[in-house]
């Protein structure tokens, strides 16, 4: 079988959008991801994070979306792959559901660990 070239770099870039375009449009929880994200970067801002706070809020996001992300592609692997009933892809698929469990109670944490204390503080000064 012969390979396909490699696609140049905007190509890969494009890839890159048009799957994460559909991991966002074909998955409510990334959609979720999505909103709490949105939520987050608006408090880190109303709290006016470090640099060094806002890094690790950036990458506990990122690493939720990782996740979901990776989710997506091993389920539509596995669908692909497997077409009747099987247990094997039954655990792999619940695996790959572990790995955004993990990803977004770590990103959960790391939210909370930054921005908890912030928030508290900010709010007990209000009158």
């Amino acid at each position: 079988m012969a390979r396909r070239p490699k696609p140049n770099l905007s190509c890969s870039f494009r890839y890159a959008w048009e799957g994460l375009c559909y991991v966002i449009k074909s998955e409510r929880n990334m959609r979720i991801h999505l909103m709490i994200a949105i939520g987050v970067l608006f408090l880190s801002a109303w709290l006016r994070l470090s640099s060094i706070e806002w890094a690790i809020i950036v990458v506990a996001i990122a690493l939720a979306f990782a996740g979901e992300v990776l989710n997506t592609a091993m389920e539509l692997t596995i669908d692909l792959v497997v077409t009747d009933s099987n247990a094997m892809a039954k655990w792999a698929k619940d695996a790959a559901a572990a790995t955004v469990l993990v990803t977004a109670l770590a990103s959960a944490t790391l939210g909370l660990l930054i921005l908890g204390p912030r928030l508290w503080q900010k709010l007990m000064t209000i009158p």
